[in-house]
């Protein structure tokens, strides 16, 4: 019987209790995956805590992308036992989630993966590059040539947002908060990278812009960093909102965007999949070719067995980890 991290009351991760769970048939319409890797994200901990939008009923195993194979799939599927795959789980019950060793996914969830895409690789790959696709190329719709800005680019957002810029074409400014992390902004392609405890990230971006600005600031911390960055934000600029890691909701002063012609949108990818699904395969499709070409691959800034989630989870919380961190099943 497969062994899951289950919330049981909403809290910090010490809450989690580790359990084997009870044989139960698995649902005719879902893909049955004998999960290998999971990937671990801040919105988990936000979940966990019962601070995120989205809130399964109590009791839930967290997680939301796992990678591995395919143990049973639905007549018609396009998926037989064996296939390596990865897929978008939701946090339903206790046969759903992504930290388990078994879980259950819809049909257009489930991704065939490469054959030399680890794991670990496709568990980091999917909602981070989908997130990223859709923030610059749908929300932001940027071109060849432009500047982009990324906050925290040494996070599982972050990396994927500079790879995913650097392969369309633009010049990619990042920020990050120690001399490892801007390190790893490097490896991924940042052309410039700011350390923000040190240094003014919006008199950087000006002087390495000639005062310009940057034509797109991906923004998934929010607070204070979204507010400097109006400053920083070029003439017909976008600001695309991606999270609030800082823990703070920025207010937008809709004066100074009229004043300065610049653009926020914002950017929920999971309200894609619920109203225009249609996006997605082009999505995806887009992504494996990148990856195909090596222009993108998912930065796993660390690996832990299964029984290490509540580790992996503190590691977050305080911001040890780069790239994305993942469960190994």
């Amino acid at each position: 019987m497969p062994k899951a991290w289950v919330v049981r009351e909403l809290g910090t991760p010490d809450k989690l209790s580790f359990e084997t769970l009870q044989a139960a048939p698995s649902p005719a319409e879902l893909v049955r995956i004998r999960v290998r890797a999971a990937a671990v994200n801040f919105f988990d901990l936000l979940q966990i805590g019962g601070r995120y939008q989205v809130k399964p009923e109590l009791p839930f195993v967290p997680g939301a992308e796992v990678a591995g194979e395919v143990e049973a799939a639905p007549a018609g599927s396009g998926f037989e036992p064996g296939d390596r795959v990865l897929a978008a789980v939701s946090q339903d019950g206790m046969q759903r989630g992504g930290y388990t060793e078994v879980t259950h996914a819809e049909p257009d969830a489930v991704l065939k993966i490469p054959q030399e895409m680890s794991f670990a690789e496709a568990a980091a790959f999917f909602i981070n590059y989908q997130t990223g696709w859709f923030g610059l190329h749908r929300r932001a719709r940027l071109q060849a040539g432009e500047v982009v800005l990324v906050h925290g680019g040494a996070g599982g957002v972050g990396t994927a947002a500079i790879q995913l810029a650097r392969a369309a074409g633009a010049r990619v400014i990042a920020t990050a908060g120690s001399a490892a992390k801007l390190a790893v902004c490097r490896e991924m392609g940042a052309d410039l990278a700011i350390n923000y405890n040190e240094e003014d990230f919006v008199a950087a971006v000006k002087q390495a812009t000639e005062g310009r600005g940057a034509d797109v600031i991906y923004d998934p911390v929010g607070g204070d960093v979204f507010d400097r960055s109006t400053k920083c934000v070029a003439f017909e600029g976008r600001i695309v909102v991606v999270g609030f890691t800082s823990g703070r909701m920025p207010t937008v002063a809709t004066n100074y965007v009229l004043v300065k012609n610049y653009s926020v949108v914002g950017l929920h990818w999971g309200l894609y999949r619920q109203r225009a699904p249609q996006l997605i395969p082009e999505c995806t499709e887009a992504l494996l070719k990148l990856y195909a070409a090596g222009k993108i691959r998912p930065h796993v800034g660390r690996q832990a067995p299964l029984s290490d989630a509540v580790t992996l989870l503190h590691e977050i919380a305080t911001r040890q980890t780069t790239g994305k961190a993942v469960l190994i099943a």
